[in-house]
């Protein structure tokens, strides 16, 4: 399959980008180290190009029925200006998709997919609109910037009318102005867990806004930054990565997200969950951290002290604020509980580790 581009695919390259193939994409990874890059948005400010991400516009009067029924959130409880997190169940107990959802007008809503979806989540929701809402894929017309970081703000700020101290987390003003540019969508919504705000643009003023959130953001030494800090960033935080710590086959039971999965309404698969949720999971997604020097990976596995194997790593890096490893992985039911000691496979040793609560930072 040929990979897709990023508008902006030829300014990254000029920045010095590594560029590596991610979710069908040539995406940066790195402009300068992971490390430097993560501690610029833990402390000061950095800017995301994750244009690869998808949008679809639901809309019409029967945009909230398919949106209770084909995602796990309660919609109607979500205000205009309000964002959600919310995932698309499956039908087999697993998840088709993380998303975010915004309620843009009475009967408007504005869904934020992940990249390597797109397809799969435009299918999933056509197949199960037997309401009559009116679909739009949106992906190709816009990029996405996030902007996060403790100086996100000030150097937003210089750039929009909109007093942007009176978004709270998890809200958004869909049709303000940036750098002269109308009808910006800016949401105090992110992946980092450093604050900031995420900016949905038009392809054909794309370039002009990066260069103006750079020069904006030169006093608070704002750097460009990749999908290699932005994973330990997320990890930090002990965000799922779809694809990663949910996919098809993980529950959002058994992942920790039962508080985005509401039983005051009835949703694809919402009587399995129902029962996940009173009689409990065999597994469990837990965060842990190593005692022992090791940096754990994806798909190593997790040991018992009797050298059992009880689960799989799904996350795993090193922490660059807490300068150990730390990861994500699924156990069992009985190694759940925080302070449980157990040992992650890394080659041919196991090494101590120990269940946490999240986040890490």
């Amino acid at each position: 399959m040929e990979l897709k581009r990023v508008p902006l695919h030829q300014l990254h390259t000029r920045l010095g980008a590594k560029i590596v193939p991610f979710a069908g994409f040539e995406m940066p990874v790195r402009y300068s180290s992971d490390i430097d890059e993560h501690l610029a948005v833990r402390n000061a400010v950095g800017i995301f190009d994750v244009s690869h991400m998808g949008e679809f516009i639901v809309k019409g009067p029967k945009a909230i029925d398919l949106l209770q029924y084909a995602t796990s959130n309660n919609v109607a409880k979500l205000a205009i200006g309000k964002a959600q997190y919310s995932c698309l169940p499956n039908d087999k107990g697993g998840i088709v998709d993380d998303i975010l959802l915004y309620r843009i007008a009475e009967n408007e809503y504005f869904l934020v997919v992940n990249a390597s979806n797109i397809e799969k989540d435009w299918r999933w929701l056509n197949q199960n609109n037997s309401f009559g809402a009116t679909l739009e894929n949106v992906s190709d017309q816009m990029c996405l910037f996030a902007v996060q970081g403790p100086k996100a703000q000030l150097t937003l700020q210089k750039l929009t009318p909109f007093n942007l101290a009176t978004l709270p987390y998890y809200t958004f003003v869909a049709n303000t102005s940036l750098a002269g540019v109308e009808n910006i969508l800016i949401s105090n919504t992110g992946y980092t867990g450093a604050g900031g705000f995420e900016i949905y643009v038009p392809n054909n003023q794309a370039e002009s806004i990066w260069n103006a959130i750079m020069e904006a953001g030169q006093e608070y030494d704002l750097k460009p930054i990749g999908l290699g800090a932005r994973d330990t960033l997320r990890l930090e935080k002990g965000f799922c990565l779809y694809g990663n710590d949910i996919d098809d086959t993980t529950s959002p039971i058994e992942a920790g997200l039962g508080w985005i999965t509401s039983f005051e309404k009835k949703f694809i698969n919402s009587e399995e969950l129902k029962q996940q949720k009173e009689k409990g999971t065999s597994k469990k997604l837990v965060g842990f951290t190593m005692i022992e020097r090791g940096i754990p990976r994806s798909h190593y596995q997790i040991f018992n002290a009797n050298a059992e194997q009880i689960g799989e790593v799904t996350s795993g890096s090193q922490s660059p604020i807490l300068n150990c490893g730390i990861g994500l992985g699924y156990v069992k039911m009985e190694y759940a509980k925080p302070d449980t000691e157990i040992f992650i496979g890394i080659r041919e040793n196991k090494v101590k580790a120990m269940v946490c609560k999240t986040p890490f930072v």
